[in-house]
């Protein structure tokens, strides 16, 4: 059954962006109950889905991984998403049997859907739903459990680990073990967290270190327990558990680099079962690392600068300003669209950006064109709301390559302001003349001070 969650691509435009807008991350976690079974000798293969919507279109977000030969998936990929309390986010999870190795949906068995806003989610925390098929009938006995967790911690912990001795579990070969981390839930039951990649073929397997957020292993408690389990996998779905084990982040902790931290990997039925029981192999915590991941405002408050830079073609081809037809039409107004487009952006730029300066020439026939940009403003400047600026012509002419390393832009200062306005600007040689666009820079005490290239918390824009 193909599958089309709607038409048409995604609308341009975002919503604005700026220091009063409050944001976080919310992580989506999703599993799924009593699914349909599209399989003939097999159960179904089911992934999720994760559709926004934008201006009433729905645009894929992302999607899990694949549970093989599982009507009652638990994915341990989590969609991350940014929450804006001001807005309402609509979103739908779709589910679906992968029969092919092809990405587009319709070539996919659909289960079902179902939809809600981002702020049912969040305001309930977790919430169990019917699926829909897109007729709105139920999809059987399906259901969907979507769990939210908000990402205000911004520490990261980063594990490495191997194992010993496992259990042997394949016939004819030895074991293809991978583990899996889990939490427990408010309702007391355990969720899936990270699921470790498999290793073919060992028993003393060693895995890629991996990195989660700590919110996101133990809500930030690092006293919480975890439970580590470990399985053979297999390619029908039906993996072989091969032990287990509980720990915590306090615990984990004491792994450092050359101080290894081992766990007893225990199977619970042999343990009652073998008198002589000892373990089914050896969990090696190789190290335990906890960092914080430093966020895009981490590094704006650490004195980090964005440097908005404007490139504009004026040349005659474009048209004559005086033309209303024209992409440079002189505004009775005031502005064109080309001023607006950099007012726009400027006003958001300008509370990051201590340069605000344009360095124009004059094309052979007469218009004008921006070549550089170059520091003139201190933070905290503000553009002029009546775009007036000021002018000034140098008392030389600059080499027809405005590039040249050889020269450098005027450095006089205006003595007027005057209305720029784009106009032509006739002169009799045919080198361009230079003149300079820019607003009164304030005080050098008013200044912010340029970030710290030596400093690590610090980015180079």
């Amino acid at each position: 059954m193909a599958y089309i969650p709607g038409g048409g691509a995604p609308a341009a435009g975002a919503a604005p962006m700026g220091s009063q807008y409050c944001v976080c991350k919310v992580e989506l976690s999703v599993s799924g109950q009593n699914l349909l079974d599209r399989d003939v000798t097999s159960k179904s293969d089911p992934f999720c889905v994760l559709f926004t919507e934008n201006d009433g279109r729905w645009i894929e977000y992302d999607r899990t991984e694949t549970a093989v030969n599982n009507l009652n998936p638990a994915f341990s990929k989590k969609f991350v998403l940014d929450y804006h309390f001001e807005e309402v986010q609509k979103l739908k999870f779709a589910l679906f049997d992968q029969d092919k190795s092809s990405t587009q949906l319709d070539e996919h068995d659909f289960l079902g859907q179902f939809s809600c806003s981002l702020g049912t989610i969040v305001s309930s925390k977790k919430i169990t739903r019917p699926l829909l098929l897109m007729n709105d009938k139920p999809a059987g006995k399906g259901l969907i459990t979507i769990a939210a967790q908000e990402l205000s911690d911004n520490q990261v912990i980063t594990l490495s680990l191997a194992g010993r001795k496992l259990d042997k579990k394949d016939l004819f070969g030895k074991s293809d073990p991978f583990l899996e981390f889990y939490k427990p839930g408010d309702d007391g039951k355990w969720m899936l967290v990270h699921r470790t990649e498999v290793i073919k073929y060992t028993l003393d397997p060693v895995w890629k270190p991996f990195t989660v957020p700590l919110v996101s292993l133990c809500d930030g408690d690092m006293e919480k327990p975890i439970q580590v389990m470990c399985y053979d996998y297999d390619n029908d779905g039906g993996h072989d558990f091969i032990g287990e084990f509980q720990t915590s982040v306090s615990q984990m902790c004491e792994a450092r680099d050359g101080v290894p931290l081992e766990f007893e990997c225990i199977n619970p039925k042999k343990q009652r079962k073998k008198k002589n029981y000892k373990n089914s192999g050896i969990i090696i915590l190789r190290s335990c690392k906890i960092n914080r991941d430093y966020s895009f405002l981490d590094y704006i408050l650490g004195g980090c600068q964005l440097m908005f830079t404007v490139g504009i073609d004026f040349t005659a081809s474009n048209g004559n300003p005086l033309d209303p037809s024209s992409l440079h039409y002189i505004n009775p107004m005031g502005t064109n669209e080309y001023l607006s487009a950099i007012w726009a952006v400027g006003q958001i730029i300008q509370d990051y950006d201590s340069t605000w300066q344009f360095v124009l020439h004059t094309t052979a026939r007469g218009f004008l064109n921006i070549d550089k940009m170059f520091p003139a403003l201190g933070f905290g400047a503000q553009l002029p709301p009546d775009w007036k600026v000021s002018m000034a012509s140098p008392r030389h002419t600059r080499p027809a390559c405005p590039t040249s390393a050889s020269t450098a832009p005027p450095t006089s200062h205006p003595s007027s302001t005057t209305w720029l306005g784009l106009q032509p600007r006739p002169h009799s040689s045919r080198q361009p003349r230079w003149c300079r666009l820019m607003v009164q820079p304030p005080a050098p005490e008013a200044r912010r001070p340029r970030s710290d290239p030596s400093c690590s918390t610090c980015l180079a824009v």
